[in-house]
């Protein structure tokens, strides 16, 4: 049983499909469609390992039409001239990543299950009261009902009821920040780029959607400067989005809805009990600023499936901690590594103490000057290095 139909459970079902498994998606609410007209607010970048991952459960053809492929990405300091510039031709690649809709994504998984005779989608469901024992996990619904399995998969987000329920300690470090989205459109066009400008009180993400003139925003800025910005009208705010990101993309024309949402990062303490795997946010939350998020939730699930197919081939009982320990080993490190990473990234650009600022700058013009160590970190971002489940390793062709 998958507890959460967003778009890393669903995608663990989809991982799941056409094997021996009998699997069961439960989610809370039916998901909001992709609008018809014009943007969802929230979007992801996708990395090629996620990708690779689409591909191989049959769910890319569906979403391809709806993204916009990242081919450079420019980073630079509001508080100096250090920057840094990657572009995909350097490591032979057509992109870096893909901007896609969160609802396209959701949306197309969802729809994906329902191909598969082995993978049940229950909705809504809402979850009473879990029993984890030796032989079975078990829950039992507002409605009733009663279901067992030898496995339950937590995979409903950063306030996962099942982790509440099944007594795992979340260890979380507030930033004190938020994140405010939206979508905007712009004087010059924004030739497939990303642009990410820190700010003393944040980064700000201009974000390429698939018309060349529109962007998504991500603006990180501290929780009280964040509330300032929400609370002005469409004109004001543009004036202060103009001026923290400067004329790059020339003048910034229009603005849709907007929302905001506040930051933490967070780690269980672990992804696993007898019965149970966490994967995705309800196991760990990041900082946006690396555009990771989601992508680390699809490395969980690709990571869980390989374990637990592996497992069932063998007839083993998937459901012992002696099969979880292996995804548990797998994913955990990673996962612990890129919150450290984005971590330190974090306070170093928020640290405005002048020796900090130059040190940033140089360090800044300096890894983009050493194309070796550039590449590096573009493979590594792009999922194109590192410990990869076999779902997302690329097919030649």
């Amino acid at each position: 049983m998958i507890t959460g139909g967003g778009m890393v459970g669903s995608l663990l079902g989809c991982a799941l499909g056409d094997s021996g498994l009998k699997v069961a998606v439960l989610e809370h609410r039916p998901p909001e469609p992709p609008p018809a007209q014009g943007y969802d607010l929230r979007v992801s970048a996708i990395t090629l390992a996620s990708v690779a991952i689409f591909k191989a459960i049959g769910a890319w053809g569906a979403m391809k039409h709806r993204v916009a492929p990242v081919r450079e990405m420019k980073v630079w300091d509001a508080t100096g001239n250090g920057s840094i510039h990657f572009d995909a031709a350097e490591i032979g690649e057509p992109c870096l990543a893909y901007i896609i809709e969160n609802s396209v994504m959701q949306s197309v998984l969802i729809e994906r299950l329902h191909h598969f005779t082995n993978v049940h989608y229950l909705c809504p469901v809402e979850i009473e009261t879990l029993e984890l024992n030796p032989e079975t996990a078990l829950l039992t619904l507002k409605d009733g009902r009663r279901l067992n399995a030898r496995l339950l998969v937590g995979a409903d987000g950063a306030q996962s009821r099942i982790r509440e329920l099944a007594g795992i300690a979340m260890r979380r470090l507030p930033l004190d920040q938020k994140s405010i989205v939206a979508n905007v459109a712009v004087e010059k066009p924004h030739q497939e780029t990303a642009r990410q400008r820190f700010l003393p009180t944040g980064p700000l993400a201009f974000l390429p959607l698939p018309e060349p003139h529109l962007c998504s925003i991500v603006w990180s800025a501290e929780t009280k400067r964040a509330d300032e910005l929400m609370a002005l009208d469409d004109a004001a705010f543009l004036g202060q989005l103009q001026q923290a990101f400067g004329d790059t993309l020339g003048q910034i024309q229009s603005i849709g809805p907007r929302a905001v949402f506040p930051l933490a990062l967070s780690h269980a303490k672990t992804y696993i009990a007898e019965r149970l795997a966490l994967i995705g946010d309800a196991a760990h939350t990041v900082h946006p600023l690396a555009g990771q998020g989601v992508n680390l939730g699809y490395l969980d699930a690709a990571t869980l499936a390989e374990v637990l197919l592996g497992a069932a081939t063998e007839k083993k009982d998937i459901g012992t901690t002696r099969v979880l320990r292996r995804f548990e080993r797998w994913r955990k490190g990673e996962n612990m590594a890129m919150l450290a990473v984005i971590g330190g990234f974090k306070q170093l650009f928020s640290n405005d103490l002048p020796g900090v600022r130059e040190l940033r700058n140089l360090g800044l013009s300096l890894t983009d000057a050493a194309t070796p160590i550039k590449n590096l970190i573009m493979r590594r971002a792009s999922g194109l290095e590192g410990d990869l489940p076999r779902l997302a390793r690329r097919t030649v062709g």
